[in-house]
């Protein structure tokens, strides 16, 4: 099969992609595919007409990439892709707009409150007010960014105001949410949004703490322990609720849902439509418990992707 990977781009997860894009290349080879990548640029999309690939697999993260712009893209091209479709794409990098949709069909998230640029003078009485509200500490983060990138755990109002600060450097939508201490969980999910299947259940054990960039892609950064250590109701219910978040936003071929379970609550996160693939992540590790190498996992989303884009 002739395979496109598109990668890098220019979200601030460029870097990540870089490495996520490099090791899909590698798997992808290894199975006898011919692969070609390609740096989402200007010209990419001339790049690609001309390679005429049977199916693209996109390795990006982020804007422009993980939001359903280069899915409708390659839709008007006529290119099959891995992963979930424009809508989907769109309402899961949106994490307030992700919040507002789940939690219309029962799904346990953390309190929020969202702020826009455009609208309202973030100062200390209001990061005063939204600790009242939320209670301290809480995170700050942008709206439409990944990674953790951009992320604060405010425990007073002036880290508060300094969180908002970096974090409108990135987006004009930020995120205020209660801050629930305790166990990092992720499921990672497979299928159609008809028939979700959740393959793995992790818990994520940061050596910083907090689960935060370099916990994530650092070499050592973080413990993943599958399947996650919780008592068989809550491993019900986790999986439970990532296959309805994935069904409920219409995901496609893999995702990843993202939880933390507290003392007394369990709340879903955000929806990850595509989630890293570098040798420090998740989905990889859910594969190879699942009984699947790295390589085969790869192999089935571009053969699925390539037998929809046929019908």
């Amino acid at each position: 099969m002739k395979i496109a990977v598109i990668y890098g781009g220019k979200s601030s997860e460029r870097e990540v992609s870089l490495r996520s894009g490099a090791e899909v290349l590698q798997a992808l080879s290894s199975q006898g595919h011919e692969v070609a990548g390609f740096d989402l640029s200007d010209n990419v999309f001339e790049e690609l007409r001309s390679f005429s690939p049977d199916v693209v697999f996109i390795g990006l993260h982020g804007r422009l990439g993980e939001d359903g712009t280069v899915q409708g893209a390659l839709e008007v091209l006529g290119l099959p892709y891995v992963g979930s479709g424009v809508l989907a794409s769109a309402i899961a990098i949106d994490k307030a707009m992700t919040k507002r949709i789940l939690r219309s069909v029962g799904v346990p998230l953390a309190k929020e409150v969202v702020i826009s640029k455009n609208t309202q003078e973030f100062d200390i009485l209001m990061a005063k007010q939204v600790g009242e509200s939320l209670g301290w500490p809480y995170i700050v983060k942008p709206n439409r960014e990944g990674s953790t990138i951009g992320l604060t755990l405010a425990q007073t109002p002036e880290q508060a105001l300094s969180g908002v600060q970096q974090a409108l450097l990135l987006d004009t939508e930020i995120l205020l949410e209660e801050y629930v201490a305790g166990t990092e969980l992720t499921a990672v999910v497979i299928g159609d949004a008809s028939h979700p299947e959740v393959i793995g259940v992790i818990e994520i054990i940061p050596k910083a703490g907090l689960y935060d960039y370099d916990s994530k892609y650092s070499e050592g950064g973080s413990q993943h322990i599958i399947p996650a250590r919780i008592n068989e109701e809550t491993m019900k219910e986790v999986k439970r609720l990532a296959a309805l978040s994935y069904q409920t936003l219409g995901c496609q071929d893999y995702g990843r849902v993202d939880f933390m379970l507290g003392s007394s609550q369990l709340v879903v996160l955000e929806v990850n439509t595509l989630p890293g693939m570098t040798k420090t992540s998740l989905v990889p590790d859910a594969a190879r418990a699942y009984g699947l190498s790295f390589e085969s996992f790869l192999n089935q989303l571009v053969k699925k992707a390539y037998a929809r884009g046929n019908r």
